[in-house]
């Protein structure tokens, strides 16, 4: 009930900042900015907001609320209003950053800009950020933490306690404590749950828990996201090749990973990155989409291509051109439910080498089914249409050729690119659609040519 008051105030108060901006009253939107919303909330609203507007709004947002507000903004909007602040701003915005945080801020900028806020910062602040700072951005060493609270395998609960008492708070997300050698090598961990409800005497090698897998830094972000969704992980520790601790990772940072991989799968199939600003200036969007509509074009031209061998052919038999789009449209929406089975498999890792066959074989037989049922329908249709058997017959040969092909090129597709370090979701549903058309179009009039002649 608190949760749907608090949204519905929320909600209240974003109305009462737009009629503000309507009217001028910048004073009273500066109230409403810096007194009733969260920094999310801000966030959300300069992405909402065109660059003029956006603008205006970032400029009454309190200094104090500055660092928090762009932690929540997409990389395209932060870049920019990162670019507007001189070291000596940015130092100022970032003091409370976590270190992972600041990494991810600081990955935007400059080598010389990162330098001179590096330089503004203390000696252990500053190893911490240089530390996920040195592992590339999308791995588990470009996420972590290097904030975490560790203790000895021999020391009590009651001493654990008394050490937990001395911190003024704790690292968020602190769910369990990390338990390690004198060598800060990975033993295990230590449940807080399971430590406030255990005897104080007892030691916490008697109490942690051994079974638990530390992540490799190494280990990319989207396998890291994996193991936190199969285990249900709220943080987990990460360690170098030698098994020493270097940090760990919350569930917070892998939240985000999953929405910037869904971001990136639902744009890419459009060409387009997954930081786009919905209210990018006419030139940006306009440079950005031009460039995929220009692939498409290519692809479009290759498939005018194949129609144009078969001119001959159209010109001598007008229902071809009526019934050409049917069988690439077909093949097309086959070929994308495949691709999209499989990019999604690929993502959650179900696929692998030893289950590709069976998936091969699976989509095969579907396709040929799925393609005799609608031959059969198409067909009919044909037929009735035109008044003429052979038509129909063509047409259904031509369906069942393009689905089959649909379906196994939907599978084949994304394996390939990927193993040639290529994004299936950016490139698989261009490649997918020409197969298709080609196939579809060579198929149909190719068996128009042979009966027809």
């Amino acid at each position: 009930m608190t949760d749907i008051l608090e949204k519905s105030q929320a909600r209240q108060r974003l109305r009462s900042l737009s009629e503000a901006l309507d009217s001028g009253a910048l004073k009273q939107v500066a109230r409403i900015l810096n007194g009733g919303l969260s920094p999310s909330d801000i966030a959300h609203l300069l992405e909402s907001s065109p660059p003029r507007q956006r603008a205006l709004l970032w400029n009454l947002v309190d200094k104090q609320l500055e660092g928090e507000v762009l932690q929540y903004l997409s990389d395209d909007i932060r870049g920019y209003f990162l670019s507007q602040l001189n070291a000596q701003e940015l130092a100022d915005i970032i003091e409370d950053f976590e270190s992972d945080d600041l990494a991810d801020l600081l990955q935007q900028l400059p080598d010389t800009v990162i330098q001179e806020v590096l330089d503004t910062m203390d000696e252990q602040d500053r190893q911490r950020v240089e530390e996920v700072l040195s592992y590339p951005e999308d791995t588990a060493g470009g996420l972590m933490n290097t904030d975490t609270i560790t203790v000895r395998p021999d020391i009590s609960i009651d001493v654990v306690l008394r050490y937990l008492r001395r911190h003024r708070t704790l690292p968020p997300m602190t769910d369990s404590l990390i338990v390690v050698s004198r060598r800060d090598e990975f033993i295990g961990m230590l449940p807080i749950t399971k430590m406030l409800v255990s005897n104080p005497a007892s030691t916490v090698r008697e109490v942690m828990d051994t079974d638990i897998e530390p992540i490799p830094v190494s280990l990319s972000d989207t396998k890291v996201a994996t193991l936190f969704e199969r285990y249900d992980l709220i943080s987990a520790p990460v360690v170098n090749d030698e098994g020493r601790l270097l940090g760990r990772i919350t569930i917070d940072d892998v939240v985000d990973v999953i929405r910037e991989d869904a971001d990136h799968s639902l744009m890419s199939m459009a060409g387009l990155d997954e930081d786009e600003d919905t209210f990018a200036p006419v030139w940006k969007t306009t440079r950005r989409r031009a460039v995929w509509l220009g692939i498409n074009l290519l692809t479009a031209l290759t498939a005018s291509a194949v129609i144009g061998m078969f001119e001959a052919t159209i010109a001598k038999v007008v229902a071809l051109a009526v019934l050409m789009p049917i069988v690439a449209s077909m093949g097309g929406i086959a070929g994308s439910q495949t691709l999209t089975l499989v990019i999604r498999g690929m993502a959650v890792g179900q696929i692998s080498g030893a289950n590709v066959g069976w998936l091969l074989n699976r989509e095969f037989l579907s396709g040929i089914l799925n393609g005799l049922l609608w031959a059969a329908v198409v067909a009919g249709a044909a037929m009735l249409w035109f008044q003429e058997v052979l038509i129909g017959l063509i047409i259904a040969a031509a369906l069942v050729i393009n689905l089959v092909a649909a379906a196994l090129v939907g599978t084949v597709l994304p394996l390939f690119l990927k193993s040639r370090n290529i994004d299936p979701a950016l490139a698989g549903s261009v490649i997918l659609t020409t197969v298709t058309d080609v196939v579809g179009f060579m198929s149909f009039l190719g068996l128009a040519t042979i009966f027809y002649a």
